[in-house]
């Protein structure tokens, strides 16, 4: 599965899913653009774990639901690692209410970064992938944009949007030898499953087959397939990586 020397760039990649994923990457030699919005502490010490396994990386600022922002951010990149050729679109949030209570601004935000994001940082990203006729882009969706989940209207709504924007590119793109995917996580050990009262763990675990939940490394293994030549022709799929949870 190696990529040696290919250029990522994996939006919110400070912690949780990104982190894994460009540990992933640093496996199979892929050099790593660290995307974060304000913990350049956390940012660096992905970058350095990156470097350790024997690869490249570089910490770059910005908030990708700004034009400005991502138009910099890839500048950076190219500057210090290189065009980039694999996009992972990692960044996103949560701000769960049932529909009568959600506030314009629960709607927006997760809107605007869960789905706006990927908008603005593919464009750019395939004006490069275009010209040298590769590329990957590996957008990081979830089971509750395939299945819906009471309570996430918006965050179920910005995941479906990607798993139709994802389609879409990749008939736009796949000429060109361009790749366009989205992993769709389940349940996964991150800071935010860690917070759920121990009864809704339970409750969530009693309804996936595997009987528990996922790691970021797991989710890591399928992105880093994907940005593999031996995903060469895989495109415009959304995978769920959620242990049956889709078909439970």
């Amino acid at each position: 599965m190696a990529s040696d020397g290919r250029v990522s760039l994996i939006t919110g990649s400070s912690r949780g899913i990104g982190k894994a994923i460009a540990s992933q990457f640093a496996n199979q030699g892929i050099r790593v653009a660290v995307n974060y919005i304000s913990n350049r502490a956390a940012a660096d010490v992905v970058v350095k774990l990156v470097e350790d396994a024997g690869s490249s990386a570089v910490a770059v600022q910005g908030d990708v639901t700004k034009r400005t922002d991502v138009e910099r951010i890839f500048v950076e990149t190219s500057e210090l690692l290189g065009p980039v050729e694999i996009l992972v679109n990692n960044a996103g949030i949560i701000s769960d209410s049932l529909l009568m209570r959600m506030s314009d601004e629960d709607w927006d935000s997760v809107i605007d970064l869960d789905l706006r994001s990927i908008f603005l940082c593919t464009r750019e990203a395939i004006r490069t992938m275009v010209r040298s006729r590769w590329g990957r882009v590996i957008n990081i969706g979830s089971v509750v944009g395939l299945r819906g989940n009471a309570g996430q209207a918006n965050y179920a709504a910005a995941k479906a949007g990607m798993v139709g924007f994802t389609q879409s590119i990749a008939k736009e793109v796949g000429s060109r030898n361009i790749t366009v995917n989205c992993v769709a996580p389940g349940y996964v050990e991150t800071d935010i499953v860690e917070d759920l009262p121990k009864e809704l763990k339970q409750a969530i675990m009693d309804r996936v087959p595997i009987g528990r939940f996922g790691t970021p490394e797991e989710i890591a293994g399928m992105v880093g397939f994907l940005a593999s030549d031996a995903a060469s022709y895989v495109t415009g799929q959304a995978i769920a990586v959620d242990g049956g949870l889709v078909i439970s």
